[in-house]
């Protein structure tokens, strides 16, 4: 099961990301998958509890957008989502065509987080000071 491994470097990757945000509660992770990763969500969403247990990521949700096959046409100059791989050739005009332009991705799109609400003495000096 990659997925494991997959949603190990996301939580990896995610924890450096907000170290930047001191007190800050991660909500939920934006992940783009293509279809072409293999990726099967169902394990990537068990994967992400079983890692984010007991840290700061715990509670948080992994939304899975699913990147359909998107191909451009050298012949007819144009873009097109296919089914699968079954067959590479360009629902327009019917050439082949091995220009896949989307279908592999597998990345952090967004982190949503909550900052933590700046006491109120800490908001008044803070405004003083930009006076």
């Amino acid at each position: 099961m990659h997925e494991l491994s997959i949603v190990e470097s996301v939580v990896e990757a995610v924890t450096e990301t907000v170290t930047r945000y001191p007190g800050s509660r991660v909500k939920s992770v934006k992940l783009r998958v293509g279809v072409l990763a293999a990726v099967v969500e169902d394990s990537l969403q068990f994967c992400w509890e079983l890692a984010t247990q007991g840290t700061s990521l715990a509670g948080a949700n992994l939304i899975v957008i699913s990147v359909p096959i998107r191909l451009h046409c050298a012949t007819c100059k144009r873009d097109a989502e296919i089914d699968g791989v079954q067959s590479l050739r360009c629902p327009s005009c019917g050439e082949l065509t091995a220009e896949l332009l989307e279908g592999r991705e597998l990345e952090i799109e967004s982190i949503e987080i909550d900052e933590p609400e700046v006491p109120l003495e800490n908001a008044l000096v803070q405004n003083e000071e930009k006076q």
